[in-house]
């Protein structure tokens, strides 16, 4: 009964929202018309911004329904001067496809939502004009209209899916489309990830050259100095030895830094969930994990996650004052999906640099990186890795 009630609610305001919609459509037309002539840029700057934000409301509210994120693909006109954008936007096909929204929403689409609404509202405003004006009359339609909420309650889940999936079909634009829109993130990710990658070479480069080849080269000098003292004074040839195996312990305590940075042991050994619970252990705020992976997942994408959570986690300590934090997170055979939170003081900037580098390493695998973090707090990172298994 309570999702009938909450899916009516939303059917209701599909319903109502017919009205910015017709009124837009309306001028629309009007700025179209007009297109060549002064007043219909001037209506066209403020007719498709009120378009878009009517329709931005849609992407959400079907969004959520659907369980799918809706976004709108317009082409960017932020470098073009206020007086071209309308001749930019008459070349946009999302524009164009908003504009067929509107016509939708107060045409089929107000069919299709106010079913469920006034299948409900018409006992109840029986019983209510029975209880005003007693009258036969009264009784007698709300004795016929007893039917109409075994109807509701049938019809109610349906209507309201085939109005959101039709809103998606014309919201979300084509699958063409979408597929282009991936293969240049993936083009511009798989760029990113090499950059990255030559980067990160580089570095072990300098750490092994800076850190382990320097103290394995001064093993070998002071070993060296020690055969040639062993004969003249064998206390200095000891005392040699003995700096020499210091900085051997030395040396493989850098490459085991080095390796712990590539693919952490802890991660190979138990597993990501395993490996972000021994993480958590080591920082100085109380972390609550909660990872449900009923299967292994390949190593890059497993290592990918855990520097990502570790990540993270460290701009939770450094930035924002939290006194707990959480990481939590489930794979469905398709998506690994990742959350970390904190009751921090907010305000995460998702360009910063430690953001960056998630969403960089994140796009590698195509993932995702959303990031809700208002002033005051909380905050939370979602992550969201495609991983079939």
């Amino acid at each position: 009964m309570r999702e009938r009630v909450r899916l009516t609610v939303v059917a209701l305001g599909y319903a109502l929202s017919m009205v910015p919609a017709l009124v837009l459509a309306i001028l629309s037309v009007v700025t179209i018309a007009l297109g060549p002539l002064t007043v219909g840029l001037v209506f066209a700057l403020a007719v498709v911004p009120a378009t878009a934000g009517v329709t931005a409301g849609h992407r959400w509210v079907t969004g959520g329904l659907l369980g799918q994120r809706l976004t709108a693909t317009y082409t960017d006109t932020s470098e073009t001067t206020f007086l071209a954008r309308p001749l930019r936007w008459l070349r946009d096909p999302a524009r164009w496809r908003d504009f067929a929204f509107l016509w939708f929403s107060a045409t089929g689409g107000f069919v299709l939502a106010v079913i469920p609404p006034g299948l409900l509202a018409a006992p109840i405003t029986y019983l209510v004009w029975m209880i005003v004006d007693p009258r036969w009359l009264w009784f007698v339609l709300l004795l016929l209209s007893g039917p109409a909420v075994y109807v509701w309650w049938l019809v109610t889940p349906a209507l309201v899916r085939a109005r959101a999936v039709a809103e998606r079909a014309i919201l979300g634009g084509s699958r063409v489309a979408e597929l282009q829109r991936r293969v240049e993130r993936v083009t511009s990710s798989r760029s990113s990830a090499l950059d990255h990658s030559a980067a990160e070479i580089r570095r072990i480069e300098r750490d092994l050259h800076d850190g382990a080849q320097a103290r394995i080269a001064a093993v070998g000098m002071s070993v060296g100095l020690a055969e040639k003292l062993v004969e003249q004074d064998p206390a200095a040839a000891v005392e040699l030895l003995r700096e020499a195996r210091a900085t051997t312990v030395s040396a493989l305590e850098d490459l085991r830094a080095v390796v712990r940075d590539i693919h952490p042991p802890v991660l190979a050994d138990r597993g990501l969930v395993g490996a972000v619970e021994a993480l958590a252990l080591t920082l100085p705020l109380p972390v609550t994990v909660s990872l449900v992976l009923d299967r292994p997942l390949p190593d890059p994408v497993e290592s990918a996650a855990y520097f990502a959570i570790a990540e993270c986690l460290a701009n939770t300590i450094k930035h924002a004052d939290a006194t707990f934090a959480r990481v939590s997170g489930s794979h469905d055979g398709e998506l690994l999906r990742l959350v970390v939170g904190d009751d921090g003081k907010g305000g995460a900037d998702i360009g910063g640099a430690g953001l960056t580098g998630v969403a960089r390493r994140l796009a590698a695998f195509d993932g995702t990186l959303d990031v809700v973090s208002p002033a005051g707090g909380p905050t939370t990172a979602t992550m969201e890795i495609p991983c079939r298994t």
